[in-house]
């Protein structure tokens, strides 16, 4: 009988989540929360078609796109736009959370991929903060950014990405947090046409692999993943570093009204937010000097 392991793509940073494992052998599932025509899932039949290829067929992945395997978790982390996102996630300081994963989540941290960086699209017009004030909006399901947006005012609605479509079409939400590929890609501007370009979060993805199922492979087989799987999301990070001002300018052609905008357009929130989260994520202010010294 053929058992199967578990590699999963998993969002995260100041937490990890991961589905569970199944057994044991040399046939792999890797899930993602991502449809199939994004480039997480696009990169994930790459990295298996690769694995496969190095292995000489030892080793298959099956990939489940689209939430098959579990759940989303993500980071909330500020920066400037998606190459200073790029830059800090292959920083030393982000690669120290990658060591913390084993101990912490039974998981074994191997590299980081992102999507773009994150902005509000909505039914009305958001032109302050203040705008947000009992907006029902959309966000992924995850603590950081239920406690981000409740400090704006908004009433986030934690929702799988798969359901947003129709939540903006029957009026469940009344805007989303989103990055411009999957607005693009799902169409969501179809069902609200305010977008607010603020780039006030980025939005990481960490490849990682199940902590019992790396403590059965050989070491060969831990090195062939490593380096292939790392591969593979640096492929995700520079495409999406390739994409983000292709897509900008997509998104500016639409017939949709955009606002801009400032650093200052979410400072308190922001402050407020960190109130709560430098206790709980005690890396937070590693990343954020590492931050600074990249834009430096």
């Amino acid at each position: 009988m053929t058992h199967r392991k578990l590699l999963a793509l998993a969002l995260g940073a100041t937490a990890l989540a991961a589905t569970s494992l199944n057994a044991q052998a040399r046939d792999f599932r890797l899930g993602l929360i991502t449809p199939a025509q994004h480039l997480w899932s696009t990169e994930a039949e790459a990295f298996a078609e690769t694995l496969n290829e190095r292995s000489d067929g030892e080793h298959s992945v099956s990939v489940f796109p689209a939430q098959q395997l579990g759940n989303e978790a993500q980071m909330v982390q500020q920066v400037d736009d998606v190459n200073h996102a790029a830059r800090l996630l292959r920083s030393d300081a982000a690669g120290e959370l990658l060591d913390l994963m084993p101990e912490g989540v039974g998981l074994v941290g191997v590299g980081y991929g992102m999507v773009g960086m994150r902005q509000v699209l909505s039914r009305d017009p958001i032109e302050s903060a203040d705008d947000l004030e009992g907006q029902r909006l959309r966000i992924t399901p995850f603590e950081p950014i239920r406690d981000f947006y409740t400090a704006t005012g908004a009433a986030p609605a934690p929702m799988p990405l798969l359901e947003v479509y129709d939540a903006l079409a029957n009026g469940q939400v009344d805007a989303i947090d989103m990055d411009f590929d999957s607005i693009l890609i799902l169409k969501f501007y179809e069902q609200a046409d305010n977008l607010l370009i603020s780039n006030h979060m980025m939005f990481p993805m960490v490849g990682v692999v199940s902590g019992r199922v790396w403590r059965e492979l050989s070491e060969e087989d831990r090195e062939l993943i490593d380096t292939t799987m790392a591969e593979h999301l640096e492929n995700v990070l520079s495409g999406f570093e390739e994409k983000d001002a292709v897509q900008e300018e997509e998104i500016r052609a639409l017939d949709i009204n955009i606002v801009e905008a400032d650093a200052e357009f979410f400072a308190e929130a922001i402050a407020d937010w960190e109130e709560i989260w430098a206790p709980k994520a005690p890396m937070l202010e590693t990343l954020r000097e590492e931050a600074e010294r990249l834009s430096e």
